[in-house]
C-alpha cells in the first residue's frame, strides 16, 4: 500500500464511522455497495450552498442565481474530467443510474427518432446479462413490450464470470447493455471483448458503471462504449443525483426523455423546439445541491487518488477472500480470486438464512452488511439460492473490520448449531 494512503486519517472525515450503536457497539459499515457514507467535506459543501448561495439555476439574473448556476455547471465539469469525457456537454444529470438507463431505453423504438441506430421492432434484439441489477433489466423488458423486439442475455459461469457464448450477439442486435462490475459477484466484465462483438454486429454498447466508477479509474473514451450510467450515492455523494454519459452525436439524435422548463429552445402552442445537449435531457428544476455535492465527492476522490483507492480495496478483497475461507460451510458466490474482481463478497452459510445472518451481525456486533437478492433476483435464481449476505468495501474500511465480520460469522454458526 502506498504510504500516502492513510485509512485512519480518511476515516476521520466520516463522522458516522466513529458512532457507537446501542450497547456500546462500534459501527462497522461494510455495505458501501448499497450506498456509501459521506465525508464531512461533501456534507459541508452542500450545507454551505443551501445556507449561503442557493437559488434556481439557468433562470435568475441576480447574484444567487449566478452563483448557483456556476456551482452546478462546475460540478458537470468536474464529473466530465473524472470519467474522461471528451466533452462536458456529454454529461447528463439524472436522479440516479436507473433514470439514466431508462432514458437511453426510451430512445429506442421511439417514433420521433428515425435514426436507424435507434429504430427497433419485431426481429430486432437487445442483449443484457444474467448478472444485471434490476435497473438494467426492467427498462429493457419494458422496451420489448412496447416494440415487439427480443430480449437476449449472456449467461454466467459457475465461478461468476460473464459467459460470452457464441450467438447471443447477432446482426439483429441493436444495443448491448451490461454491468461494468457486478453488484453481487464483484466480477469486472471484459468490456473490450463485449465491445468488439457488438461493433462487429453494428450494435451500440451501454455500461451500468454504478459499482465501478466509485472504486476504479474509469475513462469512458478509453472504454470505447456509447453510454455509461452511474449514481452519486455510491461514490461518497448524496442520493437523488446520477449521471448519464453518452457520445454527443448519439445524444443529439435522441429525443427528450422528459418535457418541461429548461429543456426547450422555444415553445409555441402547437409545437416546441428543444435545447442543445445536455440541457435537452434536464427538464425542470434539477437536483442542484445534489449535483454540487457530487462535485465535492469527486474532489474528495481525486484528492485521495483513484489508483490508491483501487489498491487499498484490492488489499481488502484479498484479505477478505482468505479470511472467509476460515468459515466452515461458507459458499462464496462469485470469483474466488482477485483477477478482474472488485471489493464485493457475497456468500451463503449452509442451513442459515441470510436475513438471520444480517440480523445477528447487526444486533450483536454492529456490523452493517446487506442481505437479500440485492436487486439481482435472476442471478440468484441462476445459482439456485434465494438470497446472499454481501460485504462490500470502500476506501474507509480496514482489515480489522473484516476480522470482526469473520468472528461474527463464527458466532452466527454457533447460534444455529
Amino acid at each position: 500500500m502506498s504510504e500516502t494512503f492513510d485509512v485512519d486519517r480518511i476515516r476521520k472525515d466520516f463522522p458516522v464511522l466513529s458512532r457507537e450503536l446501542p450497547g456500546g457497539r462500534p459501527l462497522i459499515y461494510i455495505d458501501s455497495g448499497n450506498s456509501s457514507q459521506k465525508p464531512t467535506q461533501v456534507v459541508e459543501t452542500m450545507r454551505d450552498h443551501f445556507a449561503n448561495h442557493y437559488s434556481n439555476v439557468g433562470r435568475a439574473m441576480h447574484v444567487l442565481g449566478s452563483e448557483s448556476t456556476e456551482a452546478y455547471e462546475d460540478a458537470r465539469d468536474k464529473i466530465a474530467a473524472f470519467i474522461g469525457a471528451p466533452s462536458r456537454d456529454e454529461v447528463i444529470f439524472t436522479k440516479n443510474a436507473s433514470e439514466a438507463l431508462n432514458l437511453v431505453a426510451y430512445s429506442f423504438g421511439n417514433r420521433t427518432n428515425t435514426d436507424p441506430r435507434f429504430t427497433l421492432g419485431p426481429g430486432d434484439e437487445i442483449v443484457i446479462s444474467e448478472m444485471e441489477h434490476h435497473s438494467n433489466i426492467v427498462p429493457w423488458q419494458m422496451l420489448v413490450q412496447r416494440t415487439g423486439a427480443t430480449l437476449k442475455w449472456f449467461g454466467v459461469t459457475d465461478d461468476g464470470r460473464l459467459d460470452l457464448a457464441d450467438g447471443v450477439i447477432t446482426e439483429r442486435t441493436k444495443i448491448v447493455s451490461i454491468a461494468h462490475q457486478s453488484n453481487v459477484l464483484g466480477s469486472v466484465n471484459p468490456v473490450a471483448e463485449v465491445v468488439r462483438l457488438a461493433r462487429t454486429a453494428g450494435a451500440l454498447v451501454m455500461l451500468d458503471a454504478s459499482q465501478s466508477v466509485p472504486h476504479h479509474p474509469v475513462n469512458v473514451a478509453g472504454l470505447d462504449v456509447d453510454f455509461v450510467a452511474f449514481t452519486g450515492h455510491k461514490m461518497l455523494g448524496p442520493s437523488g443525483i446520477g449521471v448519464l454519459w453518452g457520445r454527443q452525436e448519439l445524444l443529439e439524435a435522441m429525443p427528450p426523455f422528459l418535457g418541461g422548463g429548461e429543456m426547450i429552445e422555444a415553445v409555441w402552442m402547437d409545437h416546441s423546439t428543444y435545447a442543445a445537449v445536455p440541457h435537452k435531457f434536464e427538464a425542470g428544476t434539477p437536483p442542484i445541491v445534489e449535483a454540487i455535492g457530487l462535485g465535492a465527492a469527486v474532489d474528495y476522490l481525486n484528492a485521495v487518488g483513484m489508483d490508491a483507492i483501487e489498491a487499498h480495496e484490492r488489499e481488502l478483497t484479498a484479505y477478505g477472500l482468505e479470511a472467509l475461507r476460515s468459515v466452515p460451510a461458507l459458499r462464496l458466490i462469485g470469483p474466488d480470486s482477485l483477477e478482474d474482481r472488485g471489493g464485493i463478497l457475497s456468500f451463503t452459510l449452509d442451513g442459515i438464512h441470510p436475513h438471520d445472518v444480517g440480523q445477528i451481525l447487526d444486533d450483536q456486533f454492529g456490523i452493517a452488511v446487506r442481505v437479500g437478492h440485492h436487486c439481482a433476483r435472476p442471478l440468484h435464481l441462476r445459482f439456485g439460492i434465494p438470497a446472499t449476505t454481501r460485504a462490500s468495501f470502500y476506501l474507509y474500511n480496514t482489515t480489522g473490520e473484516i476480522d470482526a465480520l469473520v468472528r461474527g460469522l463464527h458466532h452466527v454458526q454457533k447460534v444455529f448449531a
